[in-house]
């Protein structure tokens, strides 16, 4: 009689990764937006003041990669993911108590530390662990389910918000965080596929097989000094910047432009969507091109999507443009781990890609500024626009000085 074959550990931790992501992501991420205005009613606090912590926590959660990334590779992401999601909760309540403004930087402040040791990173980090042949298929599993949170969660904060008061709904929020995540996390995580006798993809290879992968993996200090991976690091954050600078600022564009504000509003939102048709596009040609042509191909697309926007004002562009872009962004979250994964293996991987990470987060922080202030500057967006397409070709160009170093 044939043995039926026990499902892979890996999938069951790739299910409770797209849960548990798209949770996070919703609620200590994408909320946030929802509470602005009601805040900002209540407390009397500036528009600039609320952002400028929830800004504030995007750059902390950078600082906090590297310091994240050494744990991860030393002692694995179960009691780390589990205790930032703790944290983050109880934050997240303290959120919904708070009066001043220290404490709600404060606050904001411990919510970054959570987000660099809950969010995509970590997750990133375990799938590159468990999984090797099929690590495209897997990354695209925990993305495309985290690509709806906002789709989710911020038509559940609305909901929340219309029921009762800002307060009462963030404290809600703290509360499914915690019940539905941490239970996740500290049930089903696990270190290393080695811990239970498993290698990898739950293939049969033999064991010297499995420390030949091993021994092929570069540590951080080979890493760096290759200039491939400063190569590397610069496409990704010159892409990145130019792609959070004109998220940022699209609403405002398209009202300069003539735009309604709904047409705007729910426009803008529609990239959040197709950053999963990206997504799913991505992963069943990951395995076919070579990955370093592919993200060149993603970059490239970014590129034509700003000009579309530059050339073509009109209601059909910008469909075009926010396709184009979405689709670009959304296989850009996949790309970045699986071609790190690739080049740099797996034992090392959590504290090479915090490094990298460091360096896009400080992109993404300074994208919605720096655009923010060539407007003033010059009282449009055409230098904004341009600046970005250029960065855009550089990210495309660089791609291609990547290379895999002996």
């Amino acid at each position: 009689m044939k043995t039926l074959r026990k499902p892979y550990y890996g999938w069951w931790i790739v299910g409770e990764l797209a849960i548990a992501q798209t949770i996070t992501w919703g609620i200590v991420y994408y909320a946030f937006s929802v509470f602005i205005a009601p805040m900002e009613a209540e407390l009397g606090w500036s528009r600039t003041v609320i952002t400028g912590a929830f800004s504030l926590a995007l750059l902390v959660s950078g600082l906090m990669a590297v310091p994240v990334g050494f744990w991860l590779d030393r002692h694995g992401a179960r009691f780390l993911m589990t205790i930032a999601v703790a944290c983050a909760a109880l934050l997240v309540f303290a959120w919904s108590q708070v009066q001043t403004i220290f404490l709600f930087y404060a606050i904001w402040i411990g919510i970054g530390m959570c987000m660099s040791a809950s969010l995509y990173e970590p997750a990133f980090a375990v799938v590159a662990q468990w999984f090797y042949r099929r690590r495209g298929l897997a990354l695209a599993i925990v993305t495309f389910a985290a690509g709806f949170a906002s789709t989710i969660f911020l038509p559940l904060s609305n909901w929340l918000l219309q029921r009762s008061n800002w307060r009462e709904a963030v404290m809600t929020l703290a509360i499914i965080l915690a019940v539905s995540v941490i239970p996740l996390h500290a049930l089903i995580l696990r270190r290393h596929p080695r811990d239970l006798g498993l290698l990898p993809d739950g293939d049969n290879d033999s064991i010297g097989d499995e420390k030949a992968k091993r021994s092929a993996d570069v540590a951080l200090g080979d890493a760096v000094r290759q200039v491939s991976f400063w190569w590397f690091t610069a496409s990704f954050s010159f892409a990145t910047l130019a792609s959070i600078a004109i998220r940022v600022h699209m609403i405002p564009l398209l009202l300069d432009r003539g735009f309604d504000e709904t047409f705007a509003a729910s426009v803008t939102g529609i990239i959040g969507a197709m950053q999963v048709l990206g997504r799913v596009l991505y992963a069943p040609t990951e395995s076919k091109l070579p990955k370093r042509y592919m993200i060149a191909g993603i970059f490239a697309l970014q590129t034509s999507a700003l000009l579309i926007l530059i050339f073509v004002q009109s209601i059909l562009g910008v469909w075009v443009f926010v396709v184009l872009l979405g689709a670009a962004n959304g296989a850009m979250t996949l790309a970045r781990p699986a071609l790190l994964a690739d080049f740099y293996g797996t034992e090392f991987y959590g504290r090479i890609s915090s490094v990298m990470w460091v360096f896009i987060v400080l992109a993404v922080t300074l994208a919605p500024v720096g655009a923010g202030w060539m407007y003033t500057l010059q009282g449009n967006y055409d230098t904004v626009l341009w600046i970005l397409v250029s960065l855009s070709i550089f990210a495309t160009i660089a791609i291609n000085f990547v290379r895999k170093e002996e």
